[in-house]
């Protein structure tokens, strides 16, 4: 784990800091705090050739987007059009299960809210990692890297 070493030296200064700052007060410590954990990188086979979702009728513009992370778009990938199942999905994406199952509800979610408010979604960011082509296969069908042999984008 992580540490800050020095800190606060007094207590009106560790009083004052938020409770969701992540820092843990220990005074037995000497003014040593720990960090949280840093987020651990999902490892993703491919991009979602498209990344933006919505309907025909509108202009992205009109409309604040829904923004779904690529990790998430991943959990929907392998779990409903390769029809793996959590711990399986846990196991290609390099995460824990219950990490997966919060992922992909999330992700449930935001696909629900598109399709029954009618609004746009758009596939970017979050705590991904491209699968690297000298790694072993895993067995899905959309990993572009290993089926063709190239480098993607």
């Amino acid at each position: 784990m992580a540490t800050i070493k020095g800190g606060c030296q007094n207590a009106d200064k560790r009083q004052n800091r938020s409770a969701g700052d992540g820092l843990s007060d220990n005074a037995d410590s000497g003014g040593v705090y720990e960090l949280p954990r840093p987020r651990k990188w999902r490892k993703v086979c491919s991009l979602p050739q498209t990344d933006l979702f919505g309907p025909l009728d509108i202009q992205a513009s009109e409309s604040d987007p829904i923004i779904m992370t690529v990790d998430e778009y991943e959990t929907i990938r392998l779990i409903d059009m390769e029809g793996m199942v959590q711990e399986e999905c846990a196991e290609k994406m390099n995460v824990a299960r219950t990490t997966v199952q919060r992922i992909y509800n999330d992700a449930r979610r935001k696909l629900a809210e598109l399709l029954v408010d009618g609004r746009i979604l758009k596939i970017e960011g979050g705590d991904y990692e491209l699968c690297d082509r000298y790694e072993r296969p895993h067995g899905c069908r959309r990993c572009y890297r290993h089926r063709h042999g190239k480098e993607l984008e």
